[in-house]
């Protein structure tokens, strides 16, 4: 997004510094009534169209109010933008759609630092998650898994924390793929601190994601809201490590209410970190798998389901003719933006990204610094 915010726009970056995420009552108003209005109605302190709020609503208001003062300037979030850090909303092209599942309980607005565009890099991707005290084995494990699945065009997303969290960036990075950090604090707070260098390798190689501001700190709440974030962008969440009362299971237990694909490590009946993962593999129906091939064959269904299988399911001949127009007009080499590429294909903007997104999600497009290209084998 550029510097200069529209009004919709500057409105729900505003709305990240009022209200905590997942708000409910907020969520239904801005769904009711848009952003722009919703901001308006905490200003004034008037619910629209309700003249006699409710105790609840009454409470909601106040607690919103009290942090109006912390709200910048339009000036002041264009100079995040200009420094790095943007902002994304749901009518934007990188916004990722698979977030309204959330439904009232969606971000208001996500706040980004990075290379990689988050849209197009959560089309074909895995959350891992699991303990923060993870053992030698857990750490091995993610660190595997996940440079196995990113060397095979898959993004990896987790949530920035040591042990398994940390093992699962490290394995995606060293495999030249993409990785996407989940914060829950602003994406200028390195937290944890000994996870700055990290968290710079991601931004510099995939994205960090906050659906907190910039300067916002880390609260144990936070961690438990976050969670639902990182379920909802990938297809699947694969959990490596996990005590019976592990952050991760609360990760496990939102991608299995969003009907995402569950899956978990096994390990030894003697480890209280492997607990967690048994009871997703026998109570809550969760895949077991032990490979990056394994998970990619669980999660290929649903890629295929959306029209957005990897190139082993979908061929250049199961392209709709659209998309396959797009195709054609890739270059194979440097690079070109999409407004090009729609001239070359005699097709309007909007169709051009969602055949570019079906396209990086299959294995046959890539984001470069000059604009999109065929993908290099």
């Amino acid at each position: 997004m550029s510097a200069a915010l529209d009004e919709g726009s500057y409105a729900r970056a505003a709305l990240t510094y009022l209200a905590e995420p997942g708000d409910l009552r907020l969520g239904a108003l801005v769904r009711e009534r848009g952003a722009a209005s919703a901001l308006a109605a905490i200003k004034t302190g008037e619910f629209p169209d309700l003249a006699s709020p409710d105790a609840a609503a009454t409470r909601a208001m106040r607690r919103w109010q009290v942090r109006l003062a912390e709200v910048p300037s339009p000036d002041e979030v264009a100079g995040f933008c200009r420094a790095g850090i943007r902002v994304v909303c749901p009518a934007d092209p990188e916004w990722p759609a698979q977030l309204s599942d959330l439904g009232d309980a969606q971000p208001y607005a996500l706040w980004l630092r990075g290379s990689a565009d988050l849209r197009f890099s959560c089309l074909r991707s895995v959350s891992i998650v699991g303990s923060r005290a993870a053992t030698a084995y857990g750490s091995y494990v993610a660190s595997e898994l996940a440079a196995s699945v990113a060397a095979r065009g898959w993004a990896v997303i987790s949530g920035g924390a040591y042990g398994v969290d940390a093992a699962a960036h490290r394995g995606a990075l060293g495999a030249e793929g993409v990785t996407i950090a989940v914060l829950a604090c602003g994406v200028d707070m390195p937290y944890p601190a000994g996870h700055k260098e990290l968290l710079d390798a991601i931004a510099a190689q995939g994205v960090v994601v906050s659906e907190w501001p910039p300067g916002a700190n880390a609260t144990r709440l936070r961690f438990l809201v976050r969670n639902r974030v990182i379920a909802a962008l990938a297809p699947g969440t694969l959990v490596i490590e996990a005590g019976q009362r592990s952050g991760a299971l609360n990760s496990a237990r939102h991608a299995r209410d969003l009907s995402r694909r569950l899956m978990a490590v096994p390990g030894p009946v003697t480890s209280d970190l492997s607990a967690g993962c048994h009871h997703i593999i026998r109570e809550w129906q969760g895949t077991l798998v032990t490979s990056a091939a394994e998970v990619i064959e669980c999660l290929s269904p649903i890629a295929a389901a959306s029209g957005l299988a990897p190139p082993a399911v979908l061929g250049r001949d199961a392209l709709d003719p659209e998309t396959a127009a797009v195709l054609d007009a890739l270059p194979s080499r440097g690079g070109t933006g999409p407004n090009r590429i729609g001239h070359r294909a005699g097709l309007e903007p909007g169709t051009v990204l969602r055949c570019l997104g079906a396209l990086a999600a299959a294995g046959f497009a890539e984001r470069c610094e000059q604009g999109w290209r065929l993908r290099r084998s």
